[in-house]
């Protein structure tokens, strides 16, 4: 309880174990959250605890509001209320449109925008109740919802929206001192890509290479640290130049 408590939800993942070993590292009580690789999860908050930092693992879908209102409860008691909440879970089931199934759209639509809104509804309450104290809402999220993709109609069109719920809540929490910002991500070094041709994909960006999870990590901590309190509704991105 003498921690403040950071959620990372998708923290079984690339991105969202790198973040979740940094906020502990920023001295945050992490709640590594998975829906379905607890394994992976397990494996964050173990090395969180190997580093002697503070960790617990907990599993809901974020796509479902009952669980993650119950989950968000739970945390509360056990631990105190959330101040940091990194909406990092994600899912992609490319698709040619024609080929897309409306089960596949909504699975998509349902964890990567609707999974924001449920979790940041979850919070929120107890942000804007801490006294100008306010918290941090920090959305990953992906060059696809700036540019589009083809065959991720389902995912550009969620990733934007993200982008568009990130702005209209900055505007609607800042008097809180409740913060919203979006980080939108090229090429990360994650399971997401490894399947692709990277040396393509390098080829593409200014850079000419991949970006790291740990490079996206340092910018949530800066983002969830008192020093960012004046920025918000803004949508950074994290991509070598892909986008500029």
């Amino acid at each position: 309880m003498d921690r403040p408590v950071a959620l990372v939800t998708g923290a079984s993942g690339g991105v969202g174990g790198a973040v979740a070993l940094q906020l502990a590292r920023d001295g945050y009580a992490v709640v590594v959250h998975y829906r379905t690789h607890r394994e992976a999860a397990e494996q964050t908050r173990d090395r969180i605890i190997g580093e002697r930092g503070h960790a617990t693992v907990c599993c809901f879908d974020v796509k479902k509001w009952e669980e993650v209102e119950a989950a968000v409860s739970d945390i509360g008691r056990a631990q105190g209320p959330i101040q940091v909440l990194v909406n990092s879970a994600a899912l992609r089931r490319d698709a040619p449109l024609a080929q897309m199934s409306p089960d596949a759209w909504r699975d998509v639509v349902d964890t990567d925008l609707t999974g924001v809104y449920h979790c940041a509804r979850a919070v929120v309450a107890a942000m804007e109740a801490r006294s100008g104290r306010g918290g941090r809402i920090i959305n990953i999220t992906s060059v696809v919802g700036e540019t589009g993709y083809a065959g991720q109609t389902s995912y550009a069109a969620a990733t934007a929206g993200v982008i568009g719920f990130t702005k209209a809540a900055a505007r609607e929490l800042a008097p809180a001192a409740v913060t919203v910002n979006a980080v939108s991500l090229g090429f990360i070094d994650t399971e997401a890509i490894r399947h692709l041709p990277v040396k393509d994909l390098e080829r593409r960006v200014p850079m000419k290479r991949i970006g790291a999870p740990d490079e996206v990590a340092q910018l949530v901590s800066f983002l969830a640290s008192e020093e960012a309190a004046y920025i918000t509704g803004q949508v950074i991105r994290v991509n070598g130049g892909l986008l500029m």
